[in-house]
């Protein structure tokens, strides 16, 4: 019954069984064949004949005792030709079979390996990979922007990276090519626009926008960003921090001088714990001088208002805007037992004497209630305690940030060259002066020079040129060179790489562009107009390109934006998110 049952499970035919049956019997027989003639081989010895027997111990083979047993080789193998005997047989016979179902490879073995939370998330997330790619590509659609014009960004970038399809402007210049652009650039040349011998080539209006001017510089020093690794270590002496304060002050007075009779757009002063961008009129849609400070902390607001300067927060979140409930009490609280200036001021000094009046009315009553003075004094210091904590909530961040315009930016300029703040005397950099950074030229500055690198990448199947730039690249870059690519170039795209200590800028100015309506009495389009046509007649003698004038000066809708892709299509403009 058991080969019937194996039989029956490797669904064989009857013929087939009995031809089984057949062969197995002939196996047998030609195996006991085999037998019985290797026994008739054998010499019959006699034993009283000692010579045939020494004979044939001799003829037979001496056995080895160290050699392994070789009887379960012998049997496997024949094991092995009678089943692969009995396999030819039926394959011919049940060839149907086999044509029905192909042979497989031999199963893997399966090897139990460690738990792995990443390997099981990446096979979990596997089926889902494709769908989450078309969702970001939509969400990045989604954020995407198109604009005629190109954004400004008031940020500090720190690299920069442009693909185009055709050929981008040389980076190898040629002798003609380098003097012609350092010359246009200290020269504040418009090369389309002037009648001169210079060369006017793609490359060399590309290395024209690669100049800036700064102030200190110190090649053995990074003064940008100034919290770098590298300046760890590094001591001054005192007559060299002297020298640099002089040097400094008189660089820092010059620049101002520049900025206020509107020959110098803007600047940026960055110290150790904060960055300024001082603004001429005109630039961000302001009539006025301005200054942004970012970020601030209490000690320097409570040091600007002893200094009697005027200031506002336009970052600040207030209570109904789902900011800290305490954000707009704090203010008030330290406005009211702090000097008053300018209109905030009168309006808080009315205010002061009915709260000293409050407060005291309530001490008198917790008195007439037996409360100790001990346990009033707790109750106060307790209270200002949270009042100076919800204040310094929002220290160190975006929301910090300061707008001082008008006379009050003659005020803060003093309070710059004479608070001891402004050069650090311990830490990093310690008597270096803040780095003062500028696209014009001014006293006693150095002109620094970007270096860029062209390379040639492949992109989806498909060939770009680029050019990676790294580095201190200021606002006016960008407008300048997508401005030579317009003029050039079918389409182009930008990545771009900001600083996050300048972020606030270009948010502050957005929202003083999108507040400005709702304050007046809601301009119409001809006198956003006009207003952006007297910022750019009044810094046409900047030194820098009309069109780069038009962009700093510009109002109304996506005038300013962060900017972290840009692409360009002719006739269709930019999209930029």
């Amino acid at each position: 019954m058991s080969t019937e049952t194996s039989l029956s499970s490797t669904w064989t035919r009857p013929d087939d069984f009995i031809k089984l049956q057949r062969l197995k019997q002939k196996k047998k027989q030609l195996a006991a064949r085999v037998s019985s003639n290797n026994n008739n081989k054998r010499p019959e010895l006699d034993e009283n004949d000692k010579c045939k027997l020494l004979e044939a111990k001799i003829a037979q083979k001496r056995k080895n005792p160290f050699a392994k047993s070789t009887d379960g080789a012998k049997k496997q193998k024949t094991d092995d030709s009678q089943e692969s005997s009995i396999c030819e047989l039926t394959t011919t016979n049940t060839s149907c079979f086999i044509r029905e179902t192909p042979t497989r490879p031999p199963p893997a073995k399966l090897v139990l390996q460690k738990f792995d939370a990443q390997a099981f998330a990446k096979l979990l997330h596997q089926q889902h990979a494709a769908q989450a790619d078309e969702e970001d590509d939509a969400a990045l659609a989604a954020r995407q922007k198109h604009t005629t014009h190109l954004p400004m960004d008031w940020c500090l970038k720190t690299r920069v990276r442009f693909f185009c399809p055709t050929e981008l402007p040389a980076t190898q210049l040629k002798t003609s090519q380098l003097a012609s652009g350092l010359t246009s650039f200290v020269r504040c040349f418009d090369t389309n626009h002037t009648d001169s011998t210079l060369d006017i080539s793609d490359a060399t209006r590309f290395n024209q926008c690669t100049y800036y001017w700064q102030h200190p510089h110190l090649p053995w020093l990074t003064l940008f960003p100034r919290s770098s690794k590298e300046n760890n270590g590094i001591t001054i002496g005192e007559r060299e921090r002297k020298a640099l304060a002089e040097e400094w002050d008189y660089s820092f007075r010059g620049l101002f001088q520049l900025l206020r009779a509107r020959q110098c757009p803007y600047f940026y002063l960055c110290a150790n714990t904060f960055t300024v961008l001082f603004r001429a009129a005109g630039c961000g849609g302001r009539a006025e001088m301005h200054a942004l400070v970012t970020p601030s902390t209490r000690g320097m607001r409570n040091a600007l208002r002893q200094e009697g300067i005027e200031y506002s927060m336009p970052l600040k979140r207030d209570a109904a805007s789902g900011g800290s409930p305490n954000s707009s009490l704090t203010e008030e609280h330290t406005n009211e037992t702090t000097t008053k200036v300018g209109e905030n001021c009168t309006k808080e000094g009315t205010e002061e004497k009915p709260a000293e009046d409050d407060e005291d009315d309530d001490d008198d009553w917790l008195e007439s209630l037996g409360v100790d003075e001990r346990e009033l004094r707790r109750i106060k210091t307790t209270h200002e305690r949270k009042l100076q904590a919800a204040e310094m909530s929002e220290d160190f961040s975006d929301n910090s940030l300061l707008l001082i315009e008008g006379v009050e930016c003659q005020g803060f300029f003093s309070y710059l060259l004479n608070a001891k703040s402004t050069i650090s005397s311990v830490g990093r950099l310690a008597g270096v002066p803040p780095t003062l950074l500028a696209s014009v030229a001014f006293p006693k500055a150095t002109m620094q020079n970007l270096v860029p690198r062209s390379k040639k990448v492949r992109l989806d199947g498909v060939d770009y040129h680029s050019i990676d730039i790294k580095g201190l690249i200021l606002p006016t870059f960008l407008p300048s060179v997508a401005t030579l690519l317009c003029e050039t170039r079918q389409m182009f795209s930008a990545t771009l790489a900001s600083s996050v200590n300048t972020l606030s800028f270009s948010k502050a100015t957005q929202k003083l562009l999108e507040s400005s309506p709702e304050d007046s009495t809601a301009p119409g389009e001809e006198d956003i107009a006009s207003g952006q046509v007297f910022g750019e007649q009044n810094l046409s003698e900047c030194g820098l390109l009309p069109a780069v004038v038009g962009a700093i000066c510009r109002t109304g809708q996506h005038a300013v934006g962060l900017l972290e892709r840009v692409c360009y299509q002719q006739g269709e403009g930019y999209a930029w998110s």
